[in-house]
């Protein structure tokens, strides 16, 4: 088997997607953490465009954005599918994850903002959570069915991220009175000793996301 290394930022919920890839389908790799202030030769070399976290290597080959990684591990090494067989299924799949990326940003945007624009972000994140509470969970464990698919993964960062999010603005958007089926939802991925067992450490990350929502604001 060609040597598999990933290139990552301890903090990265976009690394992290990777990382619980290849823990469920069980390919050995070597892990190599990033500097983000200070990039290695190594990173600049494989991932020359956009110069960011995660970039995973196979065989000397550098695949790189998250999503990108998740579809190349999953067509790669077909053990513990992450995508559905049927097209349509794949293609729904495939739209989530796109929906969710829209999302991401825009929660964060309203995590580094104040006053009027991150009302206006924070109007906009429970929009789009209502549309997934309403439109993308079935009546099924997970979203990929019994078994944690590539949607699951690309929404864990609501799973553990926002959380720290939540915490460090002192507010919560995602309640059990306001959004039953997708609080419990992640409450069930959580769970999950693979999820479990590969989190960051949520005081080191408040600490990190506090910084780093100090600098963007003081800098406005």
């Amino acid at each position: 088997m060609d040597e598999v290394k990933l290139y990552g930022h301890w903090s990265s919920p976009f690394v992290y997607r990777v990382i619980w890839a290849l823990k469920i389908k069980a390919i050995p790799y070597e892990y190599v953490e990033e500097d983000i202030h200070n990039k290695s030769p190594f990173l600049l070399h494989y991932n020359p465009v956009y110069k960011r976290v995660p970039v995973l290597v196979h065989g000397g080959k550098s695949i790189c954005e998250s999503t990108v990684i998740l579809e190349y591990i999953d067509e790669t090494w077909p053990q513990n599918p992450l995508l559905p067989v049927d097209p349509l299924d794949r293609a729904t799949a495939r739209f989530w994850i796109q929906f969710v990326e829209n999302m991401g940003l825009t929660t964060w945007t309203m995590f580094c903002s104040s006053g009027e624009e991150r009302e206006k972000k924070r109007r906009e994140s429970l929009e789009m959570l209502q549309i997934v509470e309403e439109k993308a969970i079935e009546d099924q464990k997970f979203f990929g069915g019994e078994k944690i698919g590539m949607v699951d993964l690309v929404y864990g960062v609501f799973g553990y991220w926002l959380g720290v999010i939540e915490d460090l603005i002192g507010e919560k958007l995602i309640e059990t009175s306001t959004f039953p089926q997708l609080h419990a939802r992640i409450k069930v991925f959580l769970q999950d000793p693979i999820i479990r067992e590969n989190c960051p450490d949520r005081d080191r990350m408040a600490i990190s996301f506090k910084a780093i929502r100090e600098r963007l604001l003081g800098s406005r």
